[in-house]
């Protein structure tokens, strides 16, 4: 791998990880394109550690205050109650906690097929399905969905239906942002409620699924002169990942999701059209 290729991959992964548009589908296409390697296991540990540093480095405040709100609450004994405040509130470590569950389990017990499925023919048009369908349901959320809630008036059958939500997004072309999201909205959570609890949600699977993949490299060990071409490809990632964050944030506060379910619908068109010319 060149490093321009590192570049480009790791800005890929840092945008599309967030907004919601499916990462795993972007790097596939291009794996499958322009012939790229990009199943390293290596690689791929720089690019989560990427995107969880993106992740730490805007919400680094909720977290701190979610863990000094937990452990005061602990040395005191004195249990939460529903009024308690919300924005980095110490009660929402045991919900984000049940709702990391489904995706922890599916990944420990389908990674090795999720992952065989990866040069499947059938895969390419698996993901251009998988980017009109949620896409679809996307703009269906834009429409019909109350959207009144905040994150403070959330109860455990959100958490649940959220988590079990990030478990689909597995499958490439779904999007771990954009079905949590969706699940948000459909529990009546406004957008912005949403994407933050579910970017609060996606730091433990993504600190789970690097830390999986650095055992992986600790066991077979790093490739000759990969170094400088795994640090650009963290630092894309991370810097593309923060400021891809901090734009769908912002974007959502006045805005639909209907543009990314219209760049999801054309992309799959697009991979369709491709398929159809050969």
């Amino acid at each position: 791998m060149q490093i321009i290729q590192s570049i480009i991959l790791g800005i890929i992964q840092g945008l599309t990880e967030f907004i919601p548009v499916s990462s795993s589908a972007h790097l596939l296409l291009l794996q499958r394109l322009f012939g790229w390697d990009t199943s390293s296991v290596t690689f791929d540990v720089a690019l989560h550690m990427g995107t969880l540093v993106a992740l730490l480095g805007f919400f680094w405040k909720d977290w701190i205050s979610i863990f000094a709100s937990f452990g005061r609450r602990i040395k005191l004994r004195q249990p939460y109650s529903t009024d308690d405040e919300v924005k980095g509130s110490g009660r929402l470590l045991i919900p984000i906690a049940v709702a990391t569950i489904p995706a922890a389990i599916v990944g420990i017990k389908l990674d090795a097929q999720i992952e065989a499925m990866r040069d499947k023919v059938w895969m390419i048009p698996a993901i251009a399905a998988a980017l009109a369908v949620v896409a679809i349901i996307m703009m269906l959320a834009e429409k019909i969905c109350s959207q009144k809630r905040g994150v403070g008036e959330m109860n455990y059958a959100d958490y649940i239906i959220i988590g079990i939500a990030q478990a689909m997004a597995l499958f490439p072309g779904v999007s771990r942002s954009g079905i949590t999201i969706i699940a948000g909205l459909s529990r009546g959570l406004n957008r912005a409620a949403a994407a933050r609890f579910s970017f609060l949600l996606s730091t433990p699977v993504i600190l789970g699924a690097g830390v999986k993949q650095a055992m992986d490299v600790f066991e077979t060990g790093l490739e000759p002169n990969q170094g400088i071409i795994l640090l650009v490809g963290f630092i894309a990632a991370a810097v593309s990942g923060y400021f891809a964050i901090r734009f769908l944030m912002n974007f959502l506060q006045s805005r639909r999701l209907n543009a990314f379910a219209i760049y999801r619908i054309v992309l799959a068109a697009g991979i369709l059209w491709t398929l159809l010319v050969k």
